[in-house]
């Protein structure tokens, strides 16, 4: 069992050679895969998870289980537990980037950011300058939505008003049920997604952050990164491959994200 100051230490060691690649100068083509985790600094719950608090206000509706609410089956039968979540979800102005989002934008300003890829659907990272053809929402997004029926786009503000009015939204063309282009259980992930093969053959460095690494196939995205490419976790606990440790590249920072690199991180002198 290692003693309080051996951990310490290899936390430091960690730290260092994180801020290190950060800097160095070969490193220009980062990739960032980003979870639920980096938006619960923003007041943004983890709503995946059955316990975060956001499931007690659907009791009433007995669902059949709790993630029901996001699987495309029940929402065809029953859109009104969604829409009841969704007033906890939609990106009003309440919710705002955090330091991880800033991270995320201190990259792109430096232009070292390949892409992010996302898991969430808050578009905080649209709201920190992170502009459309750097960002991947594998989960889609609030701000665009489609009728279930006659396939129509329909204005974010259709859906916004049906949030703010505890209503469902409706189809201005059909009066059908309007569903918000977020990725539920027993859709296909937008076909951008795929292409993550080509930016991994190209990218210079792999930053994980904020998830938990179950969801696939955003999962799969991290275990593809070749062997040569270094990984950093910035987590509150270890998760997916990095766990194992079977991989000598790897650089794991079990902390609040950014909270132990701040001042290293955004002190960096790139070139």
């Amino acid at each position: 069992m290692s003693s309080d100051s051996e951990t310490s230490s290899g936390d430091e060691t960690e730290f260092s050679r994180a801020v290190d690649i950060l800097a160095a100068e070969h490193v220009k083509r980062i990739v960032v895969l980003t979870g639920a985790g980096i938006s619960t600094a923003s007041g943004i719950p983890d709503f995946r998870t059955p316990g975060s608090g956001l499931y007690d206000n659907l009791s009433q509706y007995k669902l059949p289980w709790p993630e029901a609410v996001f699987d495309l089956e029940y929402f065809y039968s029953n859109p009104v537990p969604f829409y009841t979540l969704a007033k906890e979800l939609y990106p009003t102005g309440r919710y705002r980037p955090n330091i991880a989002h800033h991270f995320l934008r201190l990259l792109y300003d430096q232009a070292r950011l390949l892409r992010v890829y996302t898991q969430n659907i808050d578009s905080l990272e649209r709201m920190a300058g992170i502009p459309s053809d750097k960002l991947v929402e594998a989960h889609g997004t609030f701000l665009t939505a489609t009728c279930t029926v006659c396939r129509s786009k329909v204005s974010s503000k259709v859906v916004k008003d049906a949030i703010d009015a505890s209503t469902v939204a409706k189809c201005p063309e059909c009066h059908n049920v309007v569903k918000p282009d977020s990725v539920f259980f027993g859709e296909n992930l937008p076909e951008r997604f795929w292409e993550y093969a080509k930016d991994l053959a190209q990218t210079d460095l792999v930053i994980v952050m904020g998830t938990s690494l179950e969801v696939y196939p955003f999962a799969g995205v991290a275990d593809s990164v070749p062997r040569f490419i270094t990984r950093i976790l910035i987590n509150r606990e270890s998760v997916g491959s990095f766990r194992y440790r079977n991989r000598p590249g790897d650089i794991v920072l079990l902390a609040e994200l950014f909270e132990p690199l701040r001042q290293e991180i955004f002190s960096i002198q790139w070139d």
